[in-house]
């Protein structure tokens, strides 16, 4: 995916941005076949310059986030939306721990959405994602979304499929009115192979301290992977606009998936720019007030 872009005045080649790299285009049907779960593009080469690369990227990170509660505290209404989606044992839980790792937590608003209670099922089902989102300033972080009522919902046959249909049209309204009010969604989908869920799963069940993270319902959705690989397939290809795009990150090294979704936060937060306020008061006799006080 993606190339080599021309740039700069000598003409010379430059690297493309991850996010080029890792959209998919909107419009354009998805083959998650095509996709390798253990590619690693435009990454650092290794595990351990991976590492590095992403512990190096706190410093932007944290200033950029500063900056972005700095304009909403002038009334900036700018924020930012990561939402988390692939299947089970994916990375969504590690790629929270490890993104929220490089921010300063109290500006972070994260969410993981189970089964809905009975009171979420009494409202649409859009009512408890509008509930969590972010406010001004804010980075929010989805840990699965509103498309699980496009994905279980669809391969459970929780509801009929004229349903579904209509939800991928209030999807996409949904995120078209969050771009327009001030929200960058940045939605990632986490690409697993069967054989490396086969593993983490394993792993897990070969563990007792592990033994947690199981549940016999893991060994059931494993049973439906066709099956919820289509229903990712239609919801990445029926939900992916210009408003809010889809970014494949192959998941299978943890190192890359972690490195890749904190390079896409800070290529979109330095695409806002966001810039601290000017002072509202008068510096220099604050300063000169300061020094008198003693």
């Amino acid at each position: 995916m993606g190339g080599k872009h021309k740039g700069g005045k000598d003409g010379g080649a430059r690297a493309p941005r991850l996010s080029d790299l890792l959209r998919l285009p909107p419009g354009e049907a998805v083959d998650l076949a095509a996709h390798d779960p253990r590619a690693t593009p435009g990454g650092p080469r290794g595990k351990a310059a991976g590492r590095a690369a992403t512990a190096a990227l706190a410093e932007p990170l944290g200033s950029l986030q500063e900056r972005l509660y700095a304009a909403s505290t002038a009334g900036g209404i700018r924020r930012v939306l990561l939402v988390l989606q692939g299947m089970d044992t994916s990375g969504k839980d590690g790629t929270v721990k490890h993104v929220i790792g490089l921010f300063n937590p109290a500006g972070c608003r994260i969410r993981s959405f189970k089964e809905p209670t009975r009171e979420e099922l009494s409202h649409s089902f859009l009512w408890r994602i509008r509930r969590a989102l972010p406010q001004p300033g804010e980075i929010g972080i989805f840990n699965r979304s509103h498309y699980e009522d496009v994905l279980v919902a669809r391969v459970h046959d929780l509801v009929g499929h004229r349903e579904i249909r209509r939800r991928y049209g209030q999807i996409n309204r949904f995120e078209r009115s969050l771009a327009d009010h001030g929200t960058t969604v940045v939605k990632v989908f986490l690409h697993i192979s069967r054989a490396e869920q086969q593993e983490r799963l394993l792993a897990r069940l070969d563990t007792p301290e592990k033994h947690w993270k199981f549940s016999e319902g893991d060994l059931a959705d494993r049973a439906l992977w066709p099956e919820f690989h289509r229903a990712y397939e239609t919801a990445l290809t029926r939900c992916g606009t210009e408003a809010a795009p889809w970014y494949l990150v192959p998941a299978d090294r943890k190192w890359y998936r972690d490195w890749a979704v904190s390079t896409l936060l800070r290529e979109h937060l330095e695409a806002l720019d966001p810039r601290c306020p000017r002072a509202g008061f008068d510096v220099a006799a604050a300063r000169e007030r300061l020094l008198a006080l003693g």
